[in-house]
């Protein structure tokens, strides 16, 4: 099958031809490890997790490497280390596994390659000095900084000018800098921060800037050229631009990347998550009040390129539909191919909630009995990165918060079922309206009652 994405670069859609079928090679900007990742940071995670997924499906898992990277060297941490008094390698290491268990909490896989940052100093340093050398970068000041009108079609990712991105954009005003737009490749650490020795002659330790780290890791474990570079549109200018600067200038290519995918931005309940506005939630803490998959699967329900608003009832709705998808494909036989409709929805440029549809269908199949579809369906799930627990797992699952007495939900369900079979209905509603307002919800059927807690 043919696989189409949307290529920001090109403004299109396009039909995706690896470099080399035998090596998809796919970058993705990881996270600054200081603090919990937000939910914001789930999204690309989850969505470039489907792409590689997709990807290893089509020219198999051998020949697919995915890079996604951790920066631990940034101003934020080393003001957070700083804060809590503690060496700035004890924050990273902290951050990293806890943004590990919670990607992991997601249904993510792990990519094939994690570099940080801190052990690809050297390859940052080389290519700021083949920027220098080629006439794209300078030295000032003990700073190393990219002359942006140095490369004639620099903006063509974002499509602006560079009257437009200079008027847009925050720049740093330095009496140093020969052009406004000019960005940082390397600066003096400042005493207490991390530093390394300098490049292109510099006395003094330095680290480097943001953006030529990307560039560097990239190169080193992709090559100097590949064939997917992803991330949030937040990233388009100037992260990605300014990558994409460094690495052909650097390198002399006339492209970094074939492919520059970026996902929409989110909202929490229709308004910009922050945390001054009280609405800035963590994966961590989110996990503590849903499973991971209902969160995964309420992210997959709107297209990838869109904006995302994440809301309580979307994720409500996500962990229902999982309750039933697990309740009919319990015993659904393994091993059953994904379903033609679902890769094809997906083969047009990731459109997740069209393999959705798909998966209702196979739903509403398998609810009238039909065992082909169930199986059809579990298979489509587990390609998605769900429906990957036993029944009774899901089914145990409960929030850090709720604090659940066994022993008495069932000796109230056993008095429930007394007072029914002594037709005293009124007492049957009263506990069932005890039980609701502990947050457990009752289900009937003819082979008894099932209780679970209510979302």
């Amino acid at each position: 099958m043919d696989l189409r994405l949307y290529n920001t670069l090109t403004g299109r859609k396009e039909t995706f031809t690896p470099l080399d079928e035998n090596n998809v090679r796919m970058y993705v900007c990881g996270p600054t490890v200081y603090d919990h990742a937000h939910i914001g940071n789930a999204r690309p995670v989850i969505v470039f997790d489907v792409l590689y997924r997709l990807l290893r499906h089509l020219y198999g898992k051998t020949h697919v490497t995915y890079a996604r990277n951790i920066t631990d060297v940034d101003d934020k941490i080393n003001a957070r280390a700083a804060q809590e008094g503690v060496p700035i390698d004890e924050i990273t290491a902290r951050t990293t596994k806890q943004f590990h268990d919670d990607i992991a909490a997601l249904g993510v896989l792990p990519p094939d390659v994690e570099p940080r940052a801190t052990d690809h100093i050297e390859q940052m340093k080389a290519l700021i000095e083949k920027l220098v050398e080629k006439g794209n970068a300078y030295v000032a000041e003990g700073h190393v900084l990219f002359h942006v009108p140095s490369m004639a079609d620099y903006g063509k990712l974002s499509k602006r000018t560079l009257d437009e991105m200079e008027a847009g954009a925050r720049v740093e005003v330095a009496p140093y800098k020969k052009d406004p737009m000019d960005f940082v490749l390397w600066k003096p650490s400042k005493e207490g921060e991390p530093g390394w020795d300098s490049p292109c002659g510099i006395d003094g330790p330095g680290r480097p800037g943001w953006h030529i780290e990307c560039s560097a890791m990239s190169a080193q474990h992709l090559g100097e050229t590949f064939d997917i570079h992803g991330g949030g549109v937040d990233l388009v200018f100037p992260h990605h631009e300014n990558e994409i600067a460094q690495s052909r200038c650097g390198f002399g290519t006339g492209f970094m990347a074939q492919v520059w995918m970026h996902n929409g931005y989110l909202q929490v309940e229709g308004q910009k998550m922050s945390k001054s506005a009280g609405n800035f939630i963590t994966i961590h803490d989110l996990l503590k009040e849903w499973p991971g998959e209902a969160i995964r699967l309420a992210m997959l329900t709107t297209h990838y390129r869109q904006p995302f608003n994440w809301t309580e009832a979307g994720v409500r709705e996500a962990k229902r539909t999982l309750d039933h998808w697990y309740q009919l494909t319990e015993d659904a036989e393994p091993g059953c191919a994904v379903c033609a409709d679902v890769l094809e929805a997906l083969g047009d440029d990731l459109n997740t909630p069209k393999a959705l549809t798909a998966m209702h269908r196979l739903r509403s199949a398998a609810a009238r009995g039909e065992k082909s579809a169930a199986a059809s369906l579990k298979a489509c799930g587990q390609f998605l990165g769900l429906l990957n627990k036993s029944g009774s797992e899901w089914t145990a699952w409960r929030p850090e918060a709720v604090e659940i007495d066994e022993r008495q939900i069932e000796q109230l369900i056993a008095a429930r079922l007394k007072a029914r079979g002594s037709k005293d209905f009124a007492e049957a509603d009263r506990i069932r309206d005890e039980l609701a307002a502990m947050g457990v919800a009752l289900k009937d059927s003819p082979e008894g009652t099932t209780w679970e807690i209510a979302r």
